[in-house]
């Protein structure tokens, strides 16, 4: 489905910072929002942007450098501001330093808000940024926005209800200007209780796709939703599946997660079997002919660290129709000299 076009005759427009593979970018596209410039450090998340969508305009830049020029493209000012801001300084598996962290871009995600004043914003982290120890500096975001006219909301996501085989939880951000912000609702789940697409369902013909014996039996006994893909960073981490407590749950629905494999199982390969980068693709939710560039340890940073498509495509469209409704409203209102005009006030 697609959206109805801004005043009837442009697409609603975006620009993405912290793109990483394209993740939110492929939900909000799905939304019906056209990006304008998409901004990303690191090159091989470039080449995949770049690779599935050649029109793209991708800038492979530090966003504490990039100019507001830059992202309007010689265009006018973006109806959204995207951003997935390096997870990191809030993560569980990591220090917490927070705003310490030389990794927070949430100032510089602020600094373009306040320089592009799109009329909506969405940023999406870790669950851990909704914990009680970075409460103050959650607020002090929201006072930031509201100082430079926004009105803007923390939501916590499950990925799993919006159809991707995957608990994780994701801290959502959405700021929306006053004359937006009252068409805005939150999505609500697409996926009813306890329907959530699970492992088994979503790798089964990629476990058969090399005519692998256990690959029904290895269906049938991961009928369940999977651990959430956790994708590190440059610091620390290589190409597995996580911390020692993720790897047992990964083991319980028969995957070894210490590793990636290039192909899928064959026969005679025993269990658990390791995932490749496709089938972790499949289970953040991206279309099978997502490619992703570089080599084995930076695709897979590439899909752990993305935003679920499905979810920021439902969040997209809620986004989407709140600005729709308030543009509708807007060309339906008469301009105030003609409303008093009527009233019988002199023009």
């Amino acid at each position: 489905m697609t959206l109805p076009a801004h005043e009837n005759t442009t697409p609603l427009s975006c620009v993405e910072i912290c793109a990483g593979a394209g993740g939110q970018a492929l939900g909000l596209e799905e939304a019906g929002l056209s990006h304008q410039a998409l901004v990303e450090i690191d090159p091989d998340a470039c080449q995949t942007l770049r690779a599935n969508r050649p029109q793209w305009n991708v800038l492979q830049a530090d966003v504490r450098g990039v100019t507001p020029a830059a992202l309007l493209n010689g265009r006018g000012r973006p109806d959204l501001l995207a951003a997935g801001v390096p997870c990191p300084p809030f993560s569980l598996a990591g220090n917490q330093l927070g705003c310490g962290d030389e990794r927070d871009l949430f100032p510089a995600a602020l600094t373009l808000i306040q320089a592009l004043k799109p009329r909506a914003v969405i940023i999406e982290n870790v669950k851990g940024l909704l914990q009680e120890k970075f409460r103050d500096y959650r607020a002090s975001i929201l006072q930031r926005l509201a100082d430079s006219g926004y009105r803007a909301e923390w939501r916590l996501l499950n990925s799993c209800d919006f159809g991707v085989a995957q608990l994780r939880p994701r801290a959502v951000l959405v700021a929306l200007r006053p004359d937006v912000s009252g068409y805005f609702r939150w999505p609500e789940p697409s996926t009813p209780t306890g329907a959530s697409p699970l492992v088994g369902d979503v790798l089964r013909a990629s476990m058969a796709s090399r005519g692998w014996e256990l690959a029904e039996f290895w269906a049938m006994q991961a009928q369940r939703i999977a651990p959430t893909l956790c994708g590190g960073s440059k610091k620390h981490g290589g190409p597995d599946l996580g911390p020692s407590r993720a790897r047992q749950a990964w083991a319980e629905i028969g995957v070894n997660g210490a590793g990636v494999a290039d192909l899928p199982p064959s026969p005679g390969d025993p269990l658990p079997v390791k995932l490749t980068i496709a089938q972790m693709a499949l289970l953040q939710g991206f279309p099978p002919d997502w490619i992703f560039e570089g080599r084995k340890t930076s695709a897979y940073r590439q899909v752990g660290n993305a935003f679920p498509p499905p979810v920021a495509e439902a969040v997209g469209r809620s986004i989407a129709k709140a600005l729709v409704r308030a543009d509708s409203t807007r060309l339906a209102r008469p301009p105030a000299s003609a409303q008093r005009n009527r009233a019988g006030t002199p023009m």
